[in-house]
């Protein structure tokens, strides 16, 4: 019982895990960004739908739908008050503007992180869950809200999987992770597909940290690690490699699962940590990474 368990509980954590890493993983794909806020966008959307459906009484489904608009929102202002102004500026050098930006958006993230702890203190808050109650699974009592966040995880992710391979939007979103000059010269705008592509981010962070909010709940503390998690996983698989990012978050996703079952909850992330390091020895590309 105890493994199954296991099964269900590191299954539903690592699609949410795959779930935030694939847009972690999209925005530098297509541009080139490590957004190092990526943990403080989850947490906001996860606390903006626990004061919307707890404290406004607006609703579970409104509050959820709130959440996921202000990680959107969020994620725009990322892209057009940090990033963006960076990567257009004359004063300085290309070979710097990487550096730059991880440092603009590690320190937008703090901001983030300390309104939010100014605003809602630095108290765990849990997300009023969409489905409630239990389900016996092969004897086995689990949160219905569980096995939801898994399907939900999953489908949009299938989702995004069509919307890259299989609309025109997609496609052009795809060419500019292969080559940004190509699609230029094709008459595309590359400042259009980066404002798609930020707005995927927005709306798959805002997702995951609602969900996160509802399964295990979230604070101000939770910036870090979660941001530390995702760089995680993108590094493990590959940088810019979706594929890699999926199969890692689900490596990832297990190892703490078993870590906290079998030692400690507060041990949790040091085996992947590990391996991390381990993979960066002998593949620092990553699992599916190419550069």
């Amino acid at each position: 019982m105890r493994a199954f368990q296991i099964l269900i509980d590191g299954f539903a954590i690592s699609a949410l895990y795959a779930l935030g890493a694939t847009g972690f993983t999209l925005i530098f794909g297509v541009s080139g960004v490590l957004n190092l806020s990526h943990g403080a966008i989850m947490v906001a959307a996860a606390v903006a739908a626990w004061a919307a459906a707890s404290v406004l009484n607006v609703g579970t489904y409104a509050g959820a739908l709130i959440g996921v608009a202000v990680a959107l929102l969020t994620a725009f202002a990322t892209y057009f008050a940090v990033v963006k102004p960076i990567q257009d500026s004359r004063r300085i050098p290309n070979e710097e503007k990487e550096i730059f930006v991880l440092t603009g958006t590690l320190l937008w993230g703090i901001m983030i992180q300390e309104l939010i702890a100014y605003f809602f203190t630095n108290n765990a808050k849990t997300v009023l869950p969409i489905v409630e109650g239990v389900v016996e699974i092969l004897g086995v009592r689990t949160p219905k809200n569980e096995i939801f966040t898994a399907i939900v995880c999953c489908l949009v992710i299938a989702l995004l999987w069509l919307l890259v391979n299989r609309t025109r939007t997609g496609k052009a979103v795809l060419a500019a992770s292969m080559n940004p000059r190509g699609v230029t010269l094709l008459g595309l705008e590359l400042t259009n597909i980066y404002i798609v592509v930020w707005a995927i981010y927005g709306i798959l962070a805002g997702i995951a940290g609602v969900l996160l909010g509802m399964f295990l709940g979230v604070s101000s503390y939770s910036v870090g690690p979660l941001t530390a998690s995702a760089f995680s996983i993108v590094v493990l698989g590959g940088l810019g490699s979706v594929s890699g990012s999926l199969i890692a978050a689900f490596v990832v996703g297990y190892l703490e699962t078993l870590t906290a079952y079998l030692v400690s909850p507060a041990y949790r992330t040091i085996p992947a940590l590990l391996l991390l390091v381990f993979v960066m020895y002998i593949r620092p590309q990553g699992l599916l990474g190419r550069r």
